[in-house]
């Protein structure tokens, strides 16, 4: 896959824009052109069913027949982008090739996708119920999109705070002042 193609379903905390900009990219309001790859839709996985996590503000999936999850189908993620998803979520949960059918505007259902999905490992730590997404927004979310312990591990990922975006959209500024500098100071001797 190239750099861009890295797609994944999400179905709980990463639906929220603010969440997901946080993981894969250090803050909850990142700059336009760094999300101006990520293509973001709604879609559905069938054969999985979204449980509450116990003692926890996340979901987990499992395969269950019969039961489905409405997500996000999101396109675009960079592969340090996936790496730091891969972290966010841990050991508790399993990254696997899925098949998600994306919703039209209708809500009707379109075309299959094939994606990632974090899928939920330890079944037994499960509640038999289904995570809600819209409680977790109006009750939860705050804990999630500020400075919070959640996000050390993901943050170690890069040392540099964030600031490989940056050295990437500025290497060819840097250049050009670079030589700039080099003529003045041929011109000046």
């Amino acid at each position: 896959m190239s750099e861009t193609e890295n797609a994944c379903f999400f179905y709980g905390t990463l639906m929220s824009f603010k969440v997901l900009s946080r993981v894969i990219y250090r803050t909850t309001d990142p700059d336009p052109w760094l999300f101006q790859d990520l293509q973001i839709k709604e879609a559905i996985l069938h054969g999985y069913c979204r449980h509450q996590v116990r003692f926890a503000d996340y979901p987990g999936i499992i395969a269950e027949a019969g039961k489905s999850v409405k997500g996000m189908y999101v396109t675009g993620l960079r592969d340090m982008e996936i790496r730091r998803l891969d972290t966010f979520e841990g050991d508790e949960y399993t990254r696997e090739v899925v098949t998600a059918r994306l919703l039209n505007p209708d809500g009707t259902e379109g075309e299959d996708v094939q994606c990632s999905a974090y899928v939920y490992r330890d079944e037994s730590n499960l509640i038999k119920e289904e995570w809600d997404f819209d409680a977790f927004v109006a009750e939860k979310l705050h804990r999630w999109v500020g400075a919070s312990k959640e996000y050390d591990e993901v943050d170690q990922i890069d040392p540099t705070g964030g600031r490989q975006w940056m050295t990437v959209a500025s290497i060819g500024a840097r250049k050009v002042v670079e030589v700039a500098v080099q003529d003045e100071l041929k011109a000046a001797v």
